[in-house]
């Protein structure tokens, strides 16, 4: 949506909301009443209330089969989540009011958690503001929508951000997989100001540079901000390997805090560039190298080398984006543990860290019980690590917790 349009529908004031009314089948409010926040198509009664003919983004009042009233939601009537909460109270619209209050909710509780501007401002569902994603770096925002809803209202939110922390520029990362889903447009679009290829920012007292507009998601991920720290006291004086490391998080946060050698892996040419930039920009280059190639070839290629170290970290993106991948999923992190934990010298740690929401964390346990197992080696888990506070998780919408990470110590097999 362009800055254009932005400006037309802030002027205008005006909004296209319909208020519709929506029953569900017997029985199929139970899961809302326990603290979800998202309804699915085949939950409607559609013989009373059909969904064909709703516009995608509007707003709609929803009931249980009684008629009693389980609050207002934004409604897609073309995806399998076709609700997505607003409110708890029927006749609730995502107004300006409602809009600022929760961005200055999920801005305050950042800047008490943070001591930089540098985080994820707004965390959808957990912010009350489904569909919407607004990371921080100091002074330069990046902004992904992923519902028809929150797309309506684009223009007043950019219009928010602006009054609330006054940034130079906002780009939009709206090339997500979820909007094909709703049936929206991917594109990337400078909307504010403007925004540099590179923009700083400050995560555990380390200094990175990161590439909004052609990196990856919004350009960062400061979901495992705590884990990184972890893993940095940990590697103090020790021989790291970083893989699947874009642009350093982990490797580059270790290397800083005092790790003697860290090595960072990555398919990509240019995130291998923004690791050694990374190095540069904290001194530390001289400790730092990359290696670049697939994830399993090159830990495949150090285990002929017969390399070891004391910390390997792998870090993979989501092998399971589905349900129906799991199966497959959960096989290629039995391979990709197997392959790492070859790799560490006995007594060193073996950190796994899985972002797929769909891999319970016991999974995770149990596969890497099962690889120390098959390699006759004695596994114990030191740590298990989450996603920061400005992810902050709702305990009723399982769906928001996704980020996991084993801290495991690796010993010859008793």
């Amino acid at each position: 949506m362009g800055t254009k349009l932005a400006r037309d529908f802030i002027q205008s004031g005006t909004s296209n909301v319909t208020r519709q009314i929506l029953t569900l089948n017997a029985g199929a409010e139970k899961r809302l009443r326990s603290g979800h926040h998202w309804l699915y198509a085949n939950e409607v009664d559609t013989s009373k209330t059909p969904l064909a003919g709703i516009e995608a983004g509007s707003v709609a009042d929803v009931q249980d089969a009684r008629g009693r009233t389980l609050g207002s939601f934004m409604i897609n009537p073309n995806a399998l989540i076709c609700g997505r909460l607003i409110s708890r109270k029927a006749g609730r619209e995502l107004t300006r009011s409602l809009l600022k209050n929760r961005l200055k909710q999920a801005l305050a509780i950042r800047e008490q958690c943070f001591e930089n501007p540098c985080y994820r401002w707004v965390y959808g569902d957990s912010d009350g503001l489904s569909g919407l994603v607004v990371d921080r770096f100091d002074d330069i925002l990046s902004v992904q929508v992923s519902t028809a809803g929150m797309e309506a209202h684009l223009p007043m939110i950019l219009d928010l951000l602006q009054r609330l922390v006054q940034p130079k520029g906002i780009v939009l990362k709206n090339d997500g997989k979820m909007r094909a889903v709703e049936g929206l447009p991917s594109y990337v679009e400078v909307a504010v100001g403007e925004v540099p290829e590179q923009v700083a920012l400050i995560e555990n007292g380390v200094q990175f540079h990161a590439p909004l507009i052609s990196g990856q998601k919004t350009g960062w991920f400061y979901d495992h901000r705590p884990n990184r720290a972890l893993a940095a006291k940990w590697s103090a004086g020790k021989r790291v390997l970083d893989v699947f490391s874009y642009l350093g998080g982990w490797g580059i946060t270790c290397a800083a805090q005092g790790a003697a050698e860290v090595i960072c892996s990555d398919v990509s040419n240019s995130a291998l560039s923004g690791v050694m930039e990374n190095a540069r920009l904290n001194g530390c280059d001289d400790r730092v190298s990359t290696i670049q190639g697939d994830a399993f070839d090159v830990l495949d290629q150090l285990n002929q080398e017969r390399q070891r170290f004391d910390v390997v970290i792998v870090d993979p993106p989501a092998f399971i984006a589905r349900r129906k991948d799991i199966a497959a999923g959960e096989r290629a992190y039995q391979k990709l543990n197997e392959q790492a934990m070859k790799l560490v010298n006995y007594g060193g740690l073996l950190i796994s860290a899985s972002c797929s929401m769909h891999l319970q964390a016991q999974r995770l346990n149990d596969i890497i019980r099962s690889s120390a197992r098959k390699l006759e080696r004695h596994a114990v888990l030191l740590a298990e690590g989450g996603q920061g506070a400005d992810h902050p998780v709702l305990p009723a919408v399982p769906e928001t917790r996704y980020i996991k990470s084993l801290f495991t110590q690796v010993t010859p097999g008793l």
